[in-house]
């Protein structure tokens, strides 16, 4: 029966329990007709005994003997592959079990591996180091050039801080209300007098100017 059992639980799972399968019927079969055979033996002491023959009695009663010794051993084969099969299926049951965990394990390792503290302080300064080379890019990009980078922006700050002093100064000492200015009254003979003056000096210079260019 080694044999057979190496047979058996040396295949794989579904082979085996058909193999085992296979052998308990085959055992099972065995075992019917060795309980045929010893009912028989009974059956023929019983005939025996009525023909006063012991000796033939006797006899018949010791085949039943062995046959009961048979049919013992092949129940001793079927429960012991009943157990190799029940152990089969534990085994099979542990070994999806350390499976499972030895996958299990392996995935936290690589993800263990993939998140090395190492690597995500590396990859934190490689972000910032990037956030700070975009800052400076942008800053280059926006600073003033040409003539516009040249004015020092200390200088712009006082002189508007200058002018918008002047502003204040020139609305505090503006008056608060203006009076209204009071018409001249020039006396009529001034009036009269002061344009006949004054046509009379202009007639003087244009006959002046003229006289220049007849003497050119």
């Amino acid at each position: 029966m080694s044999g057979v059992f190496g047979r058996v639980f040396g295949k794989s799972k579904a082979q085996s329990q058909a193999t085992a399968l296979a052998s308990i019927d085959k055992l099972s079969e065995k075992e019917n007709l060795l309980v045929k055979k010893a009912n028989l033996e009974v059956e023929k002491a019983k005939g025996f005994t009525k023909a006063k023959n012991k000796r033939a009695a006797i006899q018949c009663l010791k085949r039943k003997r062995l046959y009961e010794q048979q049919i013992e051993q092949l129940g001793n084969f079927q429960l012991r592959i009943h157990d190799q099969m029940i152990m089969l299926e534990a085994a099979k049951a542990t070994t999806e079990t350390v499976d499972a965990l030895r996958t299990g394990a392996s995935a936290m390792k690589a993800m263990h591996k993939a998140t090395n503290i190492d690597d995500v302080d590396k990859t934190m300064d490689e972000i910032n180091d990037n956030m700070e080379n975009m800052r400076q890019i942008q800053d280059l990009l926006s600073a003033p050039i040409g003539a516009a980078a040249d004015f020092d922006e200390d200088e712009l700050e006082a002189e508007l801080a200058d002018l918008e002093g002047e502003e204040l100064e020139a609305e505090l000492l503006a008056p608060t209300t203006t009076a209204p200015t009071a018409p001249v009254r020039v006396p009529a003979a001034q009036q009269s007098t002061r344009p006949s003056a004054q046509s009379s000096k202009t007639e003087d210079d244009e006959l002046a100017a003229l006289q220049a260019e007849m003497a050119m």
